[in-house]
């Protein structure tokens, strides 16, 4: 399961109150080779599932990731964190034993 904080799921609405991403978009998560700890995670807003995708819907919103990316962010909940000390959307991944000081990338 990935889980989705009420923050995440906040700005997501404002995001789509304000026409920047349509209603039908949801997030899309993967994970990556790269980073200074091995792995890094890539978000996006997407429309068109894809043959083998894990569907999962939390707090409202869906979102989506491929089986091999599932494997490293199992029981993951997508954040958010806004003002002038705040990360964006970012992962709070209980799986990843070492992560960067940026948080961009992580290890497990």
């Amino acid at each position: 399961m990935l889980f989705v904080s009420d923050s995440a799921k906040d700005k997501i609405q404002e995001l789509k109150s304000s026409g920047e991403i349509g209603d039908e978009h949801f997030i899309r998560v993967a994970v990556t080779s790269g980073g200074c700890s091995g792995l890094t995670y890539d978000m996006d807003f997407d429309t068109t599932d894809k043959e083998g995708d894990q569907v999962f819907e939390d707090n409202g919103v869906k979102i989506v990731t491929d089986l091999r990316s599932f494997l490293y962010v199992c029981n993951t909940t997508l954040e958010f964190s806004g003002g002038l000390d705040g990360k964006g959307f970012y992962f709070n991944n209980p799986n990843a034993s070492r992560t960067c000081g940026c948080g961009e990338s992580f290890s497990l």
